[in-house]
């Protein structure tokens, strides 16, 4: 376990240098801290290993393989909205909700495409550039590794 005094202080940093996020990795542990907002309190997601929490979500998500584009051009000019974390993905903010993004969806820089729960805080995403959704890579409810692909864009 990390200890405490090493969280606050990163804290502190984070809080005194306006950062937004900060991933720090060894080969023992991984910590990630990352600020919602202004006003809101920093969270901070630990792993003891770097690997235990994809194997953690691959063992647990019922992830279905992509399904392979008609020719190579088809899928060259998308851009990807990746997961900045672990978690479960959700596309919407509650079950009678509408989808916050869907093919055909246009999305800016600030769009929040998604919800992943992680550690049972739920952290909007950002699709962080502008154009349409393509494609939806990820189920609603499945489980998300670092890195994945959740999404495909065609820039505007």
């Amino acid at each position: 376990m990390m200890d405490i005094r090493k969280l606050k202080e990163l804290v502190r940093l984070m809080v005194e240098n306006d950062l937004t996020e900060l991933d720090l990795r060894d080969k023992d542990e991984q910590a990630t801290v990352r600020r919602q907002t202004a006003s809101s309190p920093p969270q901070v997601i630990h792993h003891s290993s770097p690997h235990q929490a994809a194997t953690a979500a691959v063992s647990h998500s019922n992830a279905q393989p992509a399904v392979a584009a008609k020719a190579a051009g088809d899928e060259s000019d998308l851009v990807a909205i990746e997961s900045p974390m672990v978690g479960t993905f959700y596309t919407a903010s509650g079950p009678d909700k509408p989808a916050l993004a869907s093919v055909g969806a246009t999305v800016d820089a600030e769009s929040v495409v998604c919800l992943i729960e992680a550690m049972k805080i739920f952290n909007e995403i950002k699709a962080e550039r502008s154009g349409t959704i393509a494609k939806v890579l990820v189920k609603n409810g499945q489980a998300v590794e670092f890195g994945q692909k959740m999404f495909l864009v065609r820039p505007s």
